[in-house]
């Protein structure tokens, strides 16, 4: 979970939130953090991306259960929508076939890295990758 910092007002605000989706202007976001947003947040969209590590302000909306949607910079707008991760479980028998989409649930399950499983599994982040 995203540590004390800068946006964790941004996480506890998305956390209260019931809705599927969240429209904030960057003013709002803004005010939420009692402090301005960096200058690439209004000139890039890459600063918007849901990547999931090395990202503290993508760790706050993440791991608040949500993922950037759309971004209008020209309006200053961002649209947050509730991730929504369905998986289906095949089986054969008593048997579990797993898939990549399956790994991907037990890792987001386990809060960790595809590294991070690898290391747990004993196997090189590469193999993990492939699955």
């Amino acid at each position: 979970m995203i540590q004390e910092g800068k946006y964790r007002p941004l996480y506890d605000h998305l956390s209260g939130q019931r809705l599927d989706e969240v429209s904030l202007s960057l003013a709002e976001i803004e005010r939420l953090l009692g402090d301005s947003l960096p200058a690439s947040a209004r000139r890039t969209r890459g600063w918007w991306s849901n990547r999931g590590r090395g990202s503290l302000q993508a760790a706050a909306w993440m791991d608040a259960g949500y993922q950037v949607h759309e971004v209008d910079l020209a309006a200053g707008k961002v649209i947050f929508r509730r991730l929504q991760r369905r998986y289906e479980v095949q089986r054969i028998g008593d048997t579990v076939i797993w898939n990549g989409d399956l790994v991907r649930a037990l890792r987001d399950h386990m809060g960790v890295s595809q590294v991070q499983l690898a290391e747990e599994l004993g196997v090189r982040q590469q193999t993990v990758s492939e699955w």
